[in-house]
């Protein structure tokens, strides 16, 4: 489930449709997390589906460790790519802002880690990247991460009106690690390798 505090909104031509904050909403703030809601798809499962399903999926889920499709019921699925992304998938299946994002801003995600089935190019941000891989996950998550531990002390100090789609153990999860008490489970654990791969 995506954020309340967001909308859909034409981008460009080059990227279409986005999703942007109608909001402040504060670095540290969970922007989407998998619901009950969301459709998981098994990794064989697409196999029967006909080529125009199969490409709307690929076109709009994304695979998880375990190679599953992920896809979101709701205008989570619209989050575009930036290599300036402003949010940020943890390895616990919800995302977090990493900076304030401000009233009509674009929430971004870092494709890196969705586990493309093929590298593309997106628009040229003036950043080192100029193209997302299936396995930038083993490239990146170290920087990730990095960006990302800290914000774990902040996440119950915050609005959160996501919290609540987290599990009782998630939460305890959580509390350890903004006390040190645990290690973050690294992003690295998000990866799928490519090849196995059956869309």
């Amino acid at each position: 489930m995506m954020h309340p505090d967001t909308k859909l909104k034409w981008i460009s031509d080059e990227k279409g449709i986005g999703v942007v904050a109608t909001k402040i909403i504060p670095k540290g703030t969970i922007t989407w997390v998998q619901d009950e809601l969301d459709r998981v798809f098994a990794p064989e499962e697409p196999e029967s589906y006909k080529p125009m399903a199969r490409e709307m999926l690929e076109k709009y889920s994304f695979r998880n460790r375990k190679g599953e499709h992920v896809l979101c019921w709701d205008i989570a699925k619209y989050v575009n790519h930036s290599f300036k992304s402003n949010c940020l998938s943890t390895a616990y299946n919800f995302e977090v802002a990493i900076r304030d994002i401000q009233i009509d801003e674009e929430l971004t995600d870092d494709y890196g880690y969705l586990n493309l089935t093929e590298s593309f190019v997106p628009e040229d941000e003036g950043t080192e990247r100029k193209k997302v891989n299936p396995d930038d996950t083993l490239k990146l998550y170290r920087e990730w991460d990095a960006i990302l531990e800290p914000l774990f002390s902040e996440l119950e100090k915050l609005d959160q009106p996501l919290y609540e789609l987290l599990s009782d153990k998630l939460k305890k999860e959580i509390r350890k690690i903004s006390n040190s008490e645990v290690q973050m489970l690294s992003t690295k654990t998000l990866y799928f390798k490519p090849e196995k791969s059956r869309i």
